[in-house]
């Protein structure tokens, strides 16, 4: 099927549920029983891919403030992070929130706003390690009132998506149990996030997205929103062919992560930069390609696998 074939076919459906929906509201008859799932984004025009860089690269450098305390050298500040990607020319910076203060208030995130413009950098997104998968209680309040306060931030900072992790299965809970609370934590967080402006990308970050079956049936279930989507990240399903796993999620694709390191069948590899750009470029992709570096020199080694990538989505 041709990109445009398959961009036809995502639209036929959402007219078609549209019109559903519609004739079951008005006619007399028992309203149909209509999927809402969320569907892939439509997108017109040729694939296009700007550079991005995420401060989790530089891991062992920042300290991690936030939501707790933990690991790093303190050796950078996110200003000095910033600065470096301005140094490489990049369109955007990922500002993860693990670096941000453990009091974040509307001045530092003004100052942010402020000096990634004057550098001439967008703020490509932001992350949050939540768990959705966590039972109900005050666990779980922590969860959505965390999502909740950095959807707020990215929308202060103008940052237009949050990757969002679904969880891991709770000892002695199943894996369905699982599921059921993460739909109902993106649903709602997702509610928030469309009148703030800012979009979800959920991860496959191991848990219960380890697989892409896996994580496509959470997608299935999420309420469809022009606000939700997948973030791509090539280095988290470690499967037989993480390769093909991933072009099934690409299409769904609303931020795009790339790791210099795949693992295949539990064997770790030179990641295929190229096949990786190709899978995007297949999708019809639009967007930021967002580096994250997890390897032992991510001063000296950086600049060349963005030159790499800048090459490949030319």
């Amino acid at each position: 099927m041709s990109h445009a074939d398959n961009r036809y076919e995502i639209s036929r459906r959402a007219w078609l549920r549209r019109s559903l929906l519609t004739a079951g509201s008005v006619c007399a008859a028992p309203a149909l029983s209509v999927a809402t799932a969320a569907e892939p984004p439509v997108r017109n025009g040729k694939s296009h891919m700007k550079l991005s860089l995420a401060a989790y690269s530089f891991s062992r450098f920042l300290k991690q403030n936030w939501p707790r305390p933990r690991g790093g050298e303190g050796e950078m500040t996110l200003d000095d992070f910033i600065e470096f990607c301005a140094d490489l020319n990049l369109d955007g910076t990922e500002l993860t929130s693990y670096y941000f203060p453990a009091e974040v208030t509307h001045d530092y995130l003004m100052h942010l706003k402020e000096l990634t413009f004057r550098l001439g950098l967008d703020i490509s997104g932001t992350a949050i390690g939540n768990n959705f998968c966590v039972p109900e209680g005050e666990a779980r309040d922590f969860e959505l009132d965390m999502t909740r306060r950095w959807i707020d931030y990215a929308a202060l900072m103008g940052a237009p998506v949050i990757r969002i992790f679904a969880g891991s299965i709770p000892s002695g809970d199943t894996e369905q149990a699982a599921l059921d609370r993460c739909v109902a934590g993106i649903n709602e967080s997702l509610a928030y996030a469309a009148q703030k402006g800012v979009a979800l990308a959920l991860e496959n970050h191991g848990g219960i997205t380890s697989t892409p079956d896996q994580l496509l049936a959470i997608v299935e279930r999420v309420d469809d929103s022009p606000w939700f989507g997948v973030n791509f990240d090539s280095g988290n399903f470690h499967t037989d062919d993480p390769y093909a796993d991933l072009a099934r999620i690409a299409p769904y694709a609303i931020n795009a992560q790339l790791k210099v390191v795949i693992t295949v069948a539990g064997v770790k590899q030179d990641a295929d930069m190229a096949r990786m750009i190709g899978i995007l470029k297949d999708a019809g992709y639009r967007g930021y390609v967002v580096l994250e570096y997890e390897e032992d020199d991510p001063h000296g080694e950086i600049p060349r696998y963005i030159e790499e990538l800048r090459g490949l989505i030319s």
